[in-house]
Order: structure tokens, then C-alpha cells, then sequence
């Protein structure tokens, strides 16, 4: 299936014209970039940008937006304000399988690749509201979409709501949801006072959401991790109800627990959570195949799931596919009937970045992960890999290819199709 790049309006300059112009990323060393020759490069550009920096102008009328909700602006009744949010949820379709944001692992391509295995609606990357607002190269270089990429979650993270709804203004016409990051837990997060660390200051994030959900024609989401004390969590999630947060996605891990493999989610919080709001709720943590979607589904009465780490090692997780690090399942009780390994998404993978052109450091990061078994097998390429200062989709391509040969690798099973026949 073949799909027509478009990019978002990041960098671009909107008038008063009936048609507004916007900028179609092409891949500069693709059959596919015809048309005005390439920007211009020079020696010590980044090559990121190289890879990101010809550009053609086409019309929106090619490829427009989805139309946006009635407008949610406030002020509004709960119950008007909690009809409209049900009522754009269930416009989507009302998807059950997401992909969770992931700092410079949610991009564009990524995206796709999991759509194209079962993903029903996926987050952008965590993009910082004020750099987002105050950089042209940064909005060129972060963020990219295409019309096939709906449902869509655009997060940011911020501490300013004048800065983030000037943020968020650009991309409205391009998501279905504007989201903000309450949920990060990393050190750069505590020293940028964003994320998880603004739990300390409610007010705050009351505030956040309030201007955006009275600001915005897209709703507004929040993603959260929950406080040790339930009822404190619990009353998190009513004030951002009550602020205008039309969709709240729960991560069942405090701040302080980070390491996923150690700290499990409390299911348990997050259906508490669904019981005392209206608005719809998503469940993240300990999903590593079809099964434990399922099992969250039904223990947390959550309206979908968000998954990342997981998806990172096998994008094709919401397709029942599951690697045997992650299967409960014995060797002889799993089904393959596709053939289907790790390396032939990776090669799909890099057919999409070809397409739509992403940084390289998202590239390699997303490489090493989905071929982690395989280099524990072959460490000898991985070194290769890493001694790679510029990478190349020819020279990635041939390490597949290598890999292969090698033989050794590690094949996703797919029993859980059956489930999700089920």
C-alpha cells in the first residue's frame, strides 16, 4: 500500500488565500523527488538534515485534514462537555489499540509500520512546547504526519499555557487530539519542570488544561501516572475532567517508578480512575503481546490500550504477533505460519523512512531495538552498526541482508491471532 506523503504545516507560512500552501517532505535520494531540485547542502550540515531537506510545495486541497469537532470551547456544562468528548471518540472509531508516545520512537514511520499491524490510532513523540513554538528546524525536523496517519495524538510537554497553546494552534488541524505530557519521569524532565515533576503543582496543570480546552477546536488529552495514595489519584483525575480534558490516558506506575521491569502497572488504579470519571480512558503499562491487551481491557474497563516499549522490539504486537522473551507460550504451542522475524520489519521499516524522512538517530535507535536478538546472536554486526558514524538506507539494507545469511534470528509467533479473531 503506497501513501502520499504530506507534512505538517510546521514551517510554514499560512495567509488568507483560499488554498494554504504547505510543505510535501520528500526523500532526496528517492525515485520519488521529482519535481524543484534539492535544498542545497553543505558539508557540515548535520545529516539529519540532509536527509530531511528537499521539499516540494503542494495544496491542501490534495490531501485535507480530517474536519474537526464542533468547536469544544468552554464554557460548558459537565455534561455537554463529557457528550462532546464521547462523541468525537466514538467519530474515530473509538480505537482500542494505541501507540504511547515515545521520546524520538513515535515518529512518522514508525507510526505507519504500526498502523499497518493493527495500531488504531497512535501518539507523536513528546515535543517540547516553547522549542516547538520559537524553532522553525525544530518543528521541520520533529514532527511529520500524512493523511493516513489518523487517528492522531500530538503531545507536548510544558509548564506555560500561553506557550503551549501557541503550540498547539499549529497542529490542531492536523490531530485529533492534543495531548500533554503529566507523565514523564526523567531526570530531564524534573530540570525542564514538565511532565510527571508538575504533579507537585496542580493548580498549574489545571491551568494548562484549561486554556487549551477553551482555546481549541481539537479536544484536549492528558497522559498521567497515578500518585501513591488512590484518592489522591483519583481527584488528579476528576480536576482534569473538570478543566476540559476530553480523554485521559492512565499510566499505572507513580513517578518514581520508572523501570517498567521492575515496577509493575496497578491495573487495579487505573480501573479506579475509569470508575470515577466519564470521559474516556486509556490503560498503559505491562502490555507485551495480544494477551495482556486483552487482560487489561478486561480488568481495567479501559476503552483501549497504549503500548510502547513493547512495540519498539515488535511493531507488529497488536497484530497477535509475540516474541518468545515476551510469550507465555511454549515453542511447540506458537504459530508462524507467515514467516514473519523482526529483520522484515525492519526492512519494512526502512522502506517507510525512505518514504517519510525522519532524523537517523530515530532510525538507528529503532534498528537496535527491533534487531536486539539477533545481535545478541551476532554481536559482530551489531559493533558494525555502531561503528557507523553516517548511516545509509543502502548500507542498512545490505546489514539485513547480512543478518540473514547469518542465519540464527529469532521468528515473531502468532498465536495470538486467535484472539484477536476471538
Amino acid at each position: 500500500m503506497r501513501f502520499r506523503p504530506l507534512f505538517s504545516p510546521l514551517a510554514l507560512h499560512v495567509d488568507a488565500q483560499p488554498k494554504v500552501r504547505f510543505l510535501s517532505l520528500l526523500n532526496p535520494i528517492s525515485s520519488m523527488a521529482a519535481g524543484p531540485p534539492p535544498v542545497p547542502i553543505e558539508p557540515q550540515d548535520d545529516p539529519d538534515e540532509r536527509l530531511c531537506a528537499a521539499f516540494e510545495c503542494c495544496s491542501l486541497s490534495d490531501a485535507p485534514p480530517l474536519p474537526s469537532a464542533e468547536p469544544i470551547g468552554r464554557p460548558l456544562s459537565g455534561e455537554l462537555r463529557i457528550e462532546r468528548a464521547w462523541a468525537h471518540w466514538k467519530r474515530l472509531g473509538a480505537p482500542k489499540f494505541l501507540v504511547a508516545p515515545m521520546v524520538d520512537n513515535s515518529e512518522l514511520p514508525f507510526r505507519m509500520l504500526c498502523r499497518k499491524y493493527g495500531a488504531e490510532a497512535a501518539y507523536t513523540p513528546m515535543l517540547h512546547s516553547r522549542i516547538f513554538s520559537e524553532n522553525e528546524k525544530y518543528r521541520t525536523m520533529e514532527f511529520t504526519t500524512c493523511k493516513e496517519d489518523r487517528p492522531l495524538f500530538v503531545q507536548f510537554c510544558a509548564n506555560d499555557p500561553d506557550v503551549l497553546l501557541e503550540a498547539a494552534r499549529v497542529v490542531e488541524p492536523y490531530c485529533d487530539y492534543v495531548d500533554i505530557n503529566l507523565g514523564c519521569p526523567q531526570r530531564i524532565a524534573r530540570r525542564g519542570n514538565y511532565g510527571a515533576f508538575l504533579m507537585d503543582n496542580l493548580p498549574l496543570i489545571k491551568s494548562l488544561v484549561e486554556k487549551l480546552s477553551s482555546n481549541l477546536q481539537v479536544p484536549v488529552s492528558c497522559k498521567i501516572r497515578i500518585f501513591p495514595n488512590l484518592q489522591d489519584t483519583l481527584a488528579y483525575a476528576k480536576m482534569l475532567e473538570e478543566a476540559g480534558c476530553s480523554l485521559l490516558a492512565v499510566h499505572g506506575r507513580t513517578k518514581d517508578e520508572k523501570d517498567g521491569k521492575k515496577f509493575r502497572a496497578d491495573w487495579d488504579a487505573i480501573k479506579a480512575v475509569k470508575d470515577a470519571v466519564a470521559i474516556p480512558v486509556l490503560a498503559n503499562g505491562n502490555i507485551r503481546h495480544m494477551d495482556d491487551v486483552h487482560d487489561c481491557l478486561n480488568h481495567t474497563c479501559a476503552d483501549g490500550v497504549l503500548s510502547a516499549e513493547s512495540l519498539l522490539e515488535n511493531p507488529a504486537l497488536f497484530a497477535g504477533y509475540s516474541t518468545m522473551a515476551f510469550s507465555e507460550y511454549s515453542a511447540n504451542e506458537v504459530e508462524n505460519d507467515e514467516g514473519l522475524d523482526q529483520a522484515d520489519l525492519v526492512v519494512e521499516y526502512l522502506k517507510l523512512c525512505e518514504q517519510y524522512p525522519v532524523p537517523w538517530r530515530m532510525i538507528r535507535s529503532h534498528v537496535h531495538k527491533m534487531l536486539g536478538d539477533w545481535f545478541r546472536i551476532h554481536p559482530h554486526v551489531r559493533e558494525e552498526l555502531n561503528a557507523q558514524s553516517k548511516l545509509s538506507f543502502e548500507w542498512l539494507h545490505g546489514m539485513v541482508r547480512r543478518l540473514k545469511e547469518l542465519g540464527g534470528g529469532i521468528p515473531l509467533y502468532g498465536k495470538g491471532n486467535r484472539a484477536i479473531a476471538n
